[in-house]
């Protein structure tokens, strides 16, 4: 057995359906973020800067660009002898066989990986927030408080607080109670998702509720060590913190990153971003292009102009092309004279000529109104948008589609052309 100050177990497994056709065929944490990042190398990277050299990634849906992309943690320094990154997917056993159903069951599942590190403390992270935060600060402070359990919190506006569990506290920052997304809050200070155990009380609480279904971290798992009694702490945070688990929560964070002042800088020398980066070129900028407040990734040929965008390594865009307030991924092309205004485009499209994205007046949309919102155009990885199409606002695209597919050329606002993949 080998002994472990602080492990950290990183939940990165979740489909993230809000966010549509991007999550099409990768898992949320796998999606790309800023122009060179993906969003899972930011808990990992706050573990190397924070001295966590012992990360258990939990994956389930769509782990494959997960797993390639973390392979044995060399980017973040985490390819230890003893330690370092370990891919924690569901496995089979000898008596019974199932896919992690909660987070804290995905946790569970892995009573034994943690027992081989016999940790004093348990740092439980999810895998699709971006933030920076030093977990050593947050571990003294839960040594400190003498805790069982601290939760980092940070305060939300009001009106947003039912989407996260709520805390009530006392003078001293000890939860009095805790509620799971209430309907009707009665504080502001959410749940970050981010938890440090005392070793000993997660493994009895797991064992405990090891029965119950779909076993979860806000809803079973602390509710019970809070009927126990046991010191529950809440760790108020002040950085910058999000949660890009919609559509306009990740164009929104994506944009912050190139205001003059950006609230989250991806450019500070003592903590640094780590990624897996590939040998690539480096980006050209031709004499034609014009380009103003933007983030542009290696390998990336600017002909057209960019606006107030963040461009992925690889990206083409043509001559006559003008991309504005969009998020463009990785080796995605951009045809001659076609206008990209607000959209999300994933990895590997490829967007003909003469075409028109975010056009028209602003209509729910159809069939997913509470995803495809925001004002967006929306399209999937790998997708193929034909020649001289107009593409409204609200809207979602994904599979190699043909101009037969756009009634008269035009893909109205609040309007969804699936043609790979499930409905997302």
């Amino acid at each position: 057995m080998i002994k472990k100050e602080m492990i950290a177990m990183l939940l990165a497994g979740g489909q993230g359906s809000r966010l549509g056709v991007l999550t099409a065929k990768v898992a949320k944490p796998a999606v790309a973020f800023g122009g060179k990042y993906r969003i899972i190398d930011f808990p990992l990277s706050n573990c190397i800067n924070s001295g966590v050299d012992t990360v258990g990634v939990l994956t389930q849906y769509q782990p494959l660009r997960l797993n390639t992309h973390i392979g044995i943690g060399i980017p973040w320094d985490l390819d230890k002898n003893i330690g370092g990154v370990s891919i924690l997917p569901p496995y089979e056993k000898s008596t019974n066989s199932e896919w992690y159903t909660g987070t804290a069951n995905a946790i569970f599942q892995n009573l034994e990986y943690m027992e081989y590190y016999n940790p004093e403390y348990v740092l439980i992270l999810g895998g699709d927030h971006i933030y920076k935060m030093d977990y050593e600060i947050l571990l003294q402070y839960h040594k400190e408080k003498k805790a069982d359990i601290t939760l980092a919190t940070i305060p939300v506006p009001m009106e947003e607080a039912s989407r996260f569990g709520v805390v009530i506290t006392n003078e001293d920052k000890r939860i009095l109670e805790f509620e799971e997304k209430p309907p009707k809050p009665r504080s502001n200070l959410a749940s970050m998702g981010i938890y440090i155990f005392s070793w000993p009380l997660l493994k009895e609480a797991l064992l405990a509720l090891k029965d119950q279904p779909s076993c979860d971290f806000g809803k079973h798992i602390i509710p019970y060590c809070h009927e126990k009694g046991s010191r529950i702490f809440a760790y108020e945070y002040t950085g910058y913190w999000k949660d890009v688990g919609t559509l306009g929560s990740y164009w929104e964070s994506n944009m912050e990153l190139i205001d003059l002042v950006p609230e989250f800088n991806l450019y500070e020398e003592f903590w640094k971003i780590y990624t897996k980066t590939e040998k690539i070129p480096p980006q050209y900028i031709a004499d034609s292009a014009v380009i103003d407040k933007a983030i542009i990734g290696e390998s990336a040929e600017i002909y057209g102009e960019v606006h107030n965008s963040v461009i992925g390594s690889g990206v083409y865009i043509a001559p006559g092309a003008v991309v504005r307030d969009s998020i463009v991924m990785a080796s995605t092309s951009i045809g001659e004279n076609t206008v990209v205004n607000k959209a999300i485009i994933a990895e590997g499209v490829q967007v003909g000529s003469n075409c028109q994205l975010g056009i028209g007046e602003e209509v729910p949309n159809k069939e997913k109104p509470d995803i495809y919102s925001f004002g967006l155009v929306t399209i999937g990885e790998d997708s193929m948008i034909p020649n001289g199409v107009k593409i409204g606002k609200n809207t979602a695209v994904s599979g190699v589609t043909d101009f037969a597919d756009y009634k008269d050329g035009i893909l109205e606002s609040g309007g969804t052309l699936i043609k790979a993949g499930e409905k997302l």
